[in-house]
């Protein structure tokens, strides 16, 4: 690959908001350097995949997906692997895919303009694979903003957790914060950009410690809401060891944070939760649903659960399912337990067979369904501020989602055209397990 006419790259991201937002700060560093980014393999010279190692099989999705295009190797295109797999597999990766030329982790990024220029030079195998003591973050000043509606902020890399069946602390290396002065410095370029909402990212984002000293997490949560020019703040994900009642105080406090705080739970269990190496029992993390509870705000909650883990008896599962009876949860993120490579719970033996995990996540589903649909009955006849998101033409719809992120599909008087990223007034008509309907008010 040479000459500027031919640097092109197409990228493809799986995984979480972390992944995609580092997918935005890839792509900037690529335009950065010269490259113009493509709609499909076909048209690229260098194919990029982030990748993300959370889920089950996981790098099997991935070794599959870089046979499917091998075929291209002989029109001169170059592959990279970027992300949790990367870092997971490392130069392993060569020996399964030959054709891969760059494997790097999300701990690396910062190195990719001198690993470019490796490629460029006919570098094969071209790595960036930082191990858990680099202090670094990737920060950039080139990040391509890709959501329209919603700007994404990494404030904390990496994890210190060892969840025992969580691999992220192997792949995204130790906790790492950023300075409280380049976040707000970063909130401010976004609201020049045109963004009026704002999503703080960190595996364990409430894990925050400024390296500056200069501000708790709740006490940045305050200062980026602050800045003018920005309507509303989330932050996502948070560790409830880490859940402080300042938190919720905040929140209560200053309208431009969002009332919703997603909280993963994992198990009611607190004899798995233990196994799990959680650090918190089901009482100490029912205290947290407590504060937020009690808050003067209707905060929604959300959490991830996960069923099957080695050793979960039926009663222990059926603690879950009475966890979820008690908090109430608004939506939750559900898994079935898959052995990840390199952590601790492989060594207990994973005795629940797959068609239990099944049947255990298809019960804890559709009770989450049933609360899900209590839940979102309150709202009905409520006014709602609504940030519009985009547009449903066959249904006649605008689709939109509340403080709360909840999904919110409204219409709107004959005529009447909306523009995303705007805010308006929807009372809610009916609802879903998952969602609202509502017809825009004051009109």
């Amino acid at each position: 690959m040479s000459g500027s006419a031919d640097k092109t790259f197409y990228l493809e991201t799986f995984g979480c908001q972390m992944n995609a937002h580092d997918s935005e700060k890839v792509v900037g560093t690529l335009l950065q350097q010269g490259y113009r980014q493509v709609p499909s393999v076909e048209e690229a010279g260098l194919v990029l995949y982030n990748t993300c190692s959370i889920r089950d099989k996981a790098e099997q999705k991935v070794f599959n997906r870089l046979a499917d295009y091998k075929k291209y190797r002989t029109q001169g295109k170059q592959f990279g692997v970027l992300g949790c797999v990367a870092q997971q597999e490392g130069e392993k990766i060569f020996e399964r895919a030959p054709y891969v030329s760059l494997v790097c982790g999300s701990a690396s990024y910062r190195n990719l303009p001198q690993m470019l220029v490796q490629l460029e030079t006919g570098g094969q195998r071209v790595t960036g694979l930082d191990d858990r003591a680099t202090d670094k973050c990737f920060e950039t000043e080139y990040t391509a903003r890709t959501n329209p509606h919603r700007g994404y902020i990494t404030i904390i890399e990496g994890c210190d957790k060892f969840c025992a069946y969580c691999v992220v602390p192997y792949t995204r290396g130790k906790e790492r914060s950023r300075t409280s002065s380049s976040v707000l410095e970063e909130a401010r370029q976004l609201v020049d950009l045109g963004y009026t909402e704002i999503q703080l990212l960190g595996q364990n984002v409430n894990s925050y410690r400024d390296p500056d000293g200069k501000k708790s997490f709740a006490e940045l949560l305050v200062a980026v809401a602050s800045v003018a020019g920005i309507r509303r703040v989330r932050f996502t994900t948070s560790h409830p060891r880490d859940f402080g009642r300042d938190i919720v105080d905040v929140i209560d406090s200053v309208p431009a944070l969002c009332d919703h705080v997603h909280l993963p739970v994992q198990s009611g269990s607190s004899r798995v939760l233990d196994a799990m190496q959680r650090l918190y029992t089901r009482d100490e993390y029912l205290e947290r649903i407590g504060w937020i509870q009690a808050a003067r705000r209707d905060i929604s909650l959300t959490s991830d659960l996960i069923v099957g883990f080695p050793g979960e008896t039926e009663r222990e599962f059926e603690e879950t399912l009475s966890l979820m009876d008690v908090v109430g949860y608004d939506s939750v993120f559900t898994f079935k337990y898959s052995p990840r490579p390199n952590t601790p719970a492989l060594r207990l033996e994973d005795a629940i067979p797959d068609a239990e995990k099944a049947r255990r996540l298809a019960i804890l589903n559709d009770k989450q369904k049933q609360i899900g649909a209590r839940r979102n009955r309150r709202h009905v006849g409520q006014v709602l501020e609504v940030m519009v998101e985009g547009k449903n033409p066959a249904r006649g719809q605008w689709i939109g989602r509340t403080s709360q992120i909840k999904v919110m599909n409204f219409t709107v008087p004959a005529g009447v055209e909306l523009t995303t990223g705007s805010y308006v007034q929807v009372r809610v008509t009916g609802s879903f397990p998952n969602s609202l309907v509502g017809e825009m008010a004051g009109v």
